[in-house]
């Protein structure tokens, strides 16, 4: 944390050195010594000060001071910073002006000038000051602040990608009397949110994720330009094959669009993963994959996208959403899957602001005491409502089935049973969701009873079905009719799909119709969609590459 400052302000030049001279000469060593010769350039002062969220311990100010004076300084400075101590510097003469200043500003004490000595007349006032204001202070946040309305989409974004990859952020609502204060201390004629604040002191406002990530310095630029593997995608699947292919020596860059982790990434709760009998998070699981392969020198580029694969000899090229390209032996496609999106009247345009397409879990805090609507019947639908259910008032299923056997695991069915705030409600699916500017309601219709109904809702988060991220691969990696990529024997159907596969071997377990391009988890044409088994293929994967490169 920055050191804690204390401001001197006074309009005579000599003064003024002689009071920051014996309060550096004191304090230098645990607080920050600024000093003003004007109320108006402390205040200027203040204002950066707050939004870098540097604190202010000590506001020391004459009360003579030309076009203000230290009591209409010490007002303004109160808005600003109100828990700073203050204390006025004042004459004989100005004694009763003191005195009216302790109701007026507020003042915590006033001192009568000359003080010398300090050790007499100045320290022991302040350092009672500074005692009692150690003792309330709380440290101030440091990290990005982020300060918007919250049923804004783009406020939604920029939380959810912060949180995805680990940055720390503190979310202030626009609302709100700290977040109003900020957002009139950035001196702009318009105000476009969301606006993030950041530790030095500068700003973005409405920023692109590739702009945040330049900011905290994500790496989005590759240092070689040639890899033994490249992998595209990092959920559980690429991330696996990141560790196992670094640790056994192969030059590895992962590329991941959004945030390591991927879907798995954004559960809040994965119990059935071995080794960890009371679960962990799908942002802990990622956070510690991610710090595995980068211990054993993996690179790992996020945000970046990868938008074309090619192929020319023995060598496998893809391109970067900025027309760059990387080269390497071998390719592994991890990209997973995203959850399709609801296809009836008023979710677009409500998306971030009340509907949500995966857990969401930067929201669920927003939602204390509230009624929420989860669409889907699978584990993540069923992690999502448990966790929900730590906040919400009650959490409803919509499950189109006719129950949840078929689709999640007992375990998370037993615990559903065993929640008293969550409620499932099968053969039942959403018609229509409402709202001007955030969800406000959902009509709901029974395919058993035909029955229609139309209930107030807070917030809808939807898990129905996937749809495999391969469009960029166009027609170069052999797919099945949903876009999933076929691997190993289903190659081999060569009379369905005229690029199949030319070599006189048959393909590894994991290889695409291409030599060399491999792919792996939730992607891949009936693969087990299981965080375990996804992690499995990522590392059999480096096996398999293993024994393409000694080939070559």
């Amino acid at each position: 944390m920055a050191k804690p400052v204390l401001i001197t302000i006074d309009d005579d030049p000599e003064v003024l050195r002689a009071i920051e001279r014996d309060l550096r000469r004191e304090y230098g060593e645990n607080f920050r010594v600024l000093r003003a010769e004007s109320g108006q350039m402390a205040l200027e002062t203040l204002k950066k000060l707050k939004l870098r969220n540097h604190p202010v311990a000590l506001l020391l100010v004459d009360q003579r001071m030309p076009n203000m004076t230290g009591v209409e300084f010490l007002e303004q400075a109160m808005e600003i910073f109100p828990d700073a101590k203050r204390a006025l510097l004042t004459a004989y003469a100005d004694t009763d002006e003191a005195i009216r200043a302790i109701n007026k500003a507020k003042i915590d004490y006033y001192l009568m000038k000359p003080w010398t000595p300090p050790e007499q007349g100045l320290f022991p006032v302040l350092n009672d000051l500074l005692e009692i204001w150690k003792k309330t202070f709380l440290p101030s946040f440091e990290g990005v602040r982020v300060i918007g309305d919250r049923w804004s989409a783009k406020t939604h974004q920029v939380k959810d990608f912060l949180a995805r990859n680990h940055i720390p952020y503190q979310w202030l609502d626009i609302e709100s009397e700290e977040g109003r204060k900020l957002t009139t201390d950035v001196y702009l004629s318009e105000l476009k949110l969301p606006l993030l604040l950041f530790p030095d002191g500068s700003h973005l406002l409405q920023p692109t994720n590739i702009e945040i990530a330049k900011k905290v310095g994500l790496k989005m630029r590759a240092e070689m330009p040639f890899y033994d593997v490249i992998i595209v995608g990092g959920g559980p699947a690429g991330l696996a094959a990141a560790v196992y292919a670094a640790s056994e020596g192969l030059r590895t860059v992962m590329v991941e669009k959004e945030a390591p982790g991927g879907q798995a990434g954004t559960s809040s709760r994965i119990e059935n993963y071995l080794g960890f009998p009371v679960g962990l998070s799908g942002g802990d699981l990622a956070r510690r994959a991610v710090a595995q392969a980068q211990k054993f020198g993996a690179e790992i580029l996020t945000p970046q996208e990868v938008t074309g694969l090619r192929v020319d000899g023995q060598y496998r090229y893809i391109t970067l959403v900025d027309g760059s390209e990387l080269s390497s032996h071998t390719v592994i496609i991890a990209t997973g899957v995203s959850y399709r999106r609801l296809n009836v009247p008023g979710s677009e345009k409500l998306t971030g602001a009340g509907v949500y397409y995966g857990a969401a879990m930067t929201e669920a805090m927003a939602y204390q005491g509230e009624d929420v609507f989860i669409v889907g019947a699978g584990n993540s639908a069923g992690q999502a409502a448990m966790h929900l259910s730590r906040y919400a008032r009650s959490v409803t299923l919509l499950v189109r089935g006719d129950s949840l056997k078929k689709s999640m695991s007992k375990y998370l069915i037993d615990q559903i049973e065993e929640t008293n705030n969550i409620v499932v409600k099968v053969f039942t699916e959403i018609t229509e969701i409402f709202g001007k500017d955030k969800l406000e309601a959902i009509t709901i219709s029974n395919s058993l009873t035909n029955e229609v109904e139309t209930v107030c809702a807070c917030a809808l988060f939807t898990f129905i079905g996937a749809t495999p991220r391969t469009s960029w691969l166009q027609d170069i990696v052999e797919r099945d009719s949903k876009g999933y990529i076929l691997t190993g024997p289903d190659v081999l159907h060569g009379e369905m799909y005229p690029r199949g596969w030319t070599l006189t071997r048959s393909p590894y377990l994991l290889e695409t119709n291409i030599p060399g391009i491999l792919a792996v988890g939730d992607v891949r044409y009936q693969s087990v969609k299981r965080v375990a088994s996804a992690v499995g293929e990522g590392s059999i994967a480096i096996q398999f590459i293993h024994q393409y490169l000694s080939s070559l």
